[in-house]
């Protein structure tokens, strides 16, 4: 049940809005003035806060200010008599999600508060997301070829150098980007990621620039593009040795110029992009091929990180066995299977020529077909080798 604090002193005003809240089923707590309203929301989780702003011992703004470090998600709903323009502009830019006249119309009072839950329940569930995330984009493993990778990452992250990284399918190129984008300073901002090979290369300016509304037969509307997508952020462009040359020629003037053109359109839009990109192909020997472009490929490598294979680290397998273990009893709502130690023996032995992503897909397989410990038999049996 979603709980709401109101903070005013006036208690017949409190009493009203109390009542009004309670009929719709809201939990709903009253205080008497600002400091025994922060005392509240330190001691308790609020979702939406009704806050007077002519109030003894502490106005309201000095409450809302106060309670950004305190109780940072819970909306706040500024309310008063004396209201005008310019105190409701202050409110909002001190982080006020509404402002409401006295006495409030009943109507814009529900509606404002079920906004406010639903604003609070987006920012709960982005941080729940983005915690999944981060915890999704962790390297696993001690190996020293993976502590080269990380090291690398921690000197490059914080920094708007461009990267490009290089490894085979499977081995885990998405995660390095994540993470040179989770441990930046854009890590608030958008991380739009790009799969290059997945795109026709009829279609993958488009995807990347935009385009504008009539300019070829299927746009029927304006369409904004990656780049712009990405403004304030990182674009991740995967399987970046896919990519056209004609594509390839206005990603170079991109990065160049920090500007963009739509498809059909002709004013230059800036943008502030990080540009990460991924191939698991020898760039060196496309441009001898003449597949890419060699400027475009020393645009994008102003640093190199090599990902290594997962035959490279298999020191690292027993951890990463458990972390997919771990995940995936998570996904299923069971307890995490166990391994034998001479069925994890055998699976450090193996080929893994599809690298992490095969590994992943055989935990699963395993702990679907096998009983509670997962067995050196089963290993053999089930492994797919």
């Amino acid at each position: 049940m979603p709980r709401i604090l109101i903070i005013d002193d006036e208690k017949a005003i409190r009493n009203t809005l109390k009542e009004i809240l309670e009929y719709e089923s809201y939990k709903v707590d009253q205080a008497e003035d600002g400091p025994t309203g922060l005392d509240m929301l330190i001691k308790d989780k609020y979702d939406v806060v009704l806050c007077d702003i002519k109030m003894p011992k502490m106005d309201g703004i000095e409450v809302l200010e106060r309670a950004q470090i305190v109780a940072p998600d819970a909306a706040f709903i500024m309310i008063s008599a004396h209201g005008n323009i310019d105190t409701a502009v202050d409110a909002t830019k001190k982080g006020a999600y509404d402002f409401l006249q006295k006495p409030p119309d009943l109507n814009r009072l529900l509606i404002t508060v079920r906004n406010a839950l639903d604003r609070t329940k987006l920012v709960a569930e982005t941080k729940t997301l983005k915690k999944k995330v981060a915890k999704n984009s962790q390297m696993v493993g001690t190996s020293p070829a993976l502590e080269v990778v990380r090291k690398a990452i921690e000197k490059v992250a914080p920094t708007d150098a461009r990267v490009l990284i290089t490894g085979p399918n499977g081995a885990g190129k998405e995660m390095v980007a994540r993470q040179l984008h989770e441990l930046s300073s854009r890590n608030n901002g958008p991380m739009i990621e790009v799969n290059c090979a997945a795109i026709p290369s009829e279609l993958i300016e488009s995807e990347l620039f935009g385009h504008e509304k009539g300019s070829f037969t299927s746009a029927v509307k304006q369409r904004i593009g990656k780049f712009e997508q990405a403004d304030g952020g990182t674009l991740f462009l995967d399987e970046i040795g896919d990519m056209s040359l004609s594509a390839q020629a206005k990603v170079l003037r991109a990065l160049q110029e920090n500007k963009i053109t739509r498809v059909g359109g002709e004013k230059e839009i800036s943008v502030n992009v990080r540009v990460l990109a991924a191939t698991n192909k020898n760039l060196l020997q496309e441009i001898a091929d003449r597949n890419f472009r060699e400027d475009l490929y020393h645009r994008l490598s102003v640093i190199l990180i090599q990902v290594p294979p997962l035959n490279d680290r298999r020191e690292d397998i027993p951890a990463l066995i458990t972390k997919f273990l771990a995940d995936i009893a998570g996904d299923y709502g069971n307890k995490p299977k166990k391994v034998d130690p001479a069925a994890m023996k055998y699976l450090q032995s193996l080929d893994w020529r599809g690298n992490i992503r095969e590994l992943r897909n055989v935990v699963e397989r395993l702990v679907i077909m096998s009983d509670d410990t997962i067995s050196e038999s089963d290993a053999k049996a089930f492994a797919g080798k």
